[in-house]
């Protein structure tokens, strides 16, 4: 039997589309035999691999917990701390082990000393993710072992790698397409003009990996910020929809699994 993986990228808000596209996914009854992640995918990503569906996943990162904005707290290295992750990630797999996970899963983070993205695919699940969902400044960092961690979308913001030698098929979902037009449908404040030069700036990164996917699903998301919690509804929808899009794609997928 072929084994297929699902590599989810980074985007904050944005990373409800990975849900949709796995909905639609759901519903062609396809599976995956292993998942990575960095950042919002990893969230989706862990949760996923726990057994989760993806309306079970929206329904409880849908409020403005999935990014643990209710945890304020002035620290030296963040401004903002990650425990309602945490605790998340804790109930849904009380062990808080990735060994427990029903699917294989693969969080990326970032290590700062060394300046290079690291995998975890064993260990305390809860701080992998945590570490993976942690941008620099506004979250804390997260120390595991001799490692200080951040956000794995700094050095991989679309962590194929680790399904390339175990998986036959790779679905790739990505939510951060960069539109033409400096507007792109949306305000140029800080945070969306701050959004926009970090997604430039490793865009060639990202897109020089596309061809290690069968299935590549790019949803149009340029009109949503990576903090547009209250947009969570619309953006899932947007993914669900470019997904199906594809279907002529999975249509062929299907075929060959058949």
């Amino acid at each position: 039997m072929k084994k297929i993986g699902y590599v989810l990228s980074g985007g904050g808000a944005r990373g409800f589309a990975h849900l949709g596209v796995i909905k639609y996914l759901e519903e062609l009854s396809i599976k995956p035999s292993a998942i990575s992640g960095t950042s919002a995918g990893s969230i989706v990503g862990a949760l996923y691999a726990a057994g989760k569906s993806s309306e079970e996943i929206f329904n409880l990162t849908k409020t403005g917990n999935f990014f643990g904005w209710d945890s304020l707290a002035w620290r030296r290295k963040g401004i903002f701390k990650m425990d309602s992750l945490r605790n998340l990630v804790k109930e849904i797999v009380p062990s808080d082990d990735f060994k427990s996970l029903k699917i294989p899963f693969y969080a990326t983070a970032t290590d700062l000393n060394n300046g290079t993205d690291v995998t975890f695919s064993e260990g305390v699940l809860s701080e992998a993710v945590v570490a993976s969902c942690s941008i620099p400044v506004i979250f804390d960092t997260v120390h595991i072992g001799d490692r200080i961690l951040v956000d794995g979308g700094l050095m991989n913001n679309f962590p194929v790698e680790p399904l390339i030698n175990t998986c036959d098929i790779i679905i790739g979902s990505y939510v951060n397409k960069i539109e033409k037009g400096i507007g792109n449908n949306s305000s140029m404040e800080m945070v969306n003009f701050l959004d926009r030069c970090f997604h430039l700036a490793i865009s060639r990164t990202v897109y020089a990996k596309v061809s290690h996917c069968n299935i590549f699903i790019e949803s149009p998301l340029h009109a949503y910020n990576m903090y547009n919690i209250k947009a969570a509804s619309e953006i899932f929808e947007i993914g669900y929809q470019t997904a199906k899009k594809s279907n002529d794609e999975f249509e062929k997928l299907l075929s060959v699994l058949n």
